[in-house]
């Protein structure tokens, strides 16, 4: 019996952060912590929105550039506000680099909607747009975000 393991549109608690001007949230429970920039070192022959790999607390994490990953214009300007937000699905951590962190989004399922003109597809990371102050907010699914195949089992 297969589970799935998207973010439930029903998920309250949303980590907003910032990407090329735009805002998007992860699952507040997918979200080990936010570190500062630095400290990557790159993989050769990786994937292109693939920046490296990092080392936090003992552990080899994957640190994905988040604009790269959803398409969006990267600017390599002032990167002061620049962070690293872990996320974790089913054991395993992927960083995914932002531009800015936010606030934190409480949304109710009766608030959601689905991306508007946008044809579904399996490996979409956007799973529903919700309202936040200033217009809205994409609501991004942890295991497609991080490419991470269903079923995975957890880091030893």
């Amino acid at each position: 019996m297969s589970q799935d393991h998207t973010a439930a549109p029903a998920e309250r608690g949303w980590l907003i952060f910032h990407l090329a001007g735009q805002p998007y949230a992860a699952p507040l429970k997918q979200v080990s912590e936010v570190v500062r920039d630095g400290d990557i070192t790159p993989v050769p022959g990786a994937a292109c929105d693939l920046l490296g790999i990092r080392q936090l607390r003992g552990r080899i994490v994957p640190v994905l550039d988040g604009c790269r990953r959803l398409g969006l214009p990267v600017d390599e300007g002032d990167g002061s506000r620049r962070r690293i937000v872990v996320l974790s699905h089913q054991g395993h951590l992927v960083g995914l680099r932002v531009d800015a962190v936010g606030d934190l989004l409480d949304v109710s399922g009766e608030t959601l909607a689905a991306p508007a003109g946008r044809t579904s597809r399996e490996d979409d990371p956007v799973v529903a747009v919700a309202p936040c102050p200033g217009g809205f907010v994409a609501l991004l699914d942890v295991r497609r975000l991080c490419r991470l195949p269903e079923g995975l089992e957890a880091a030893a």
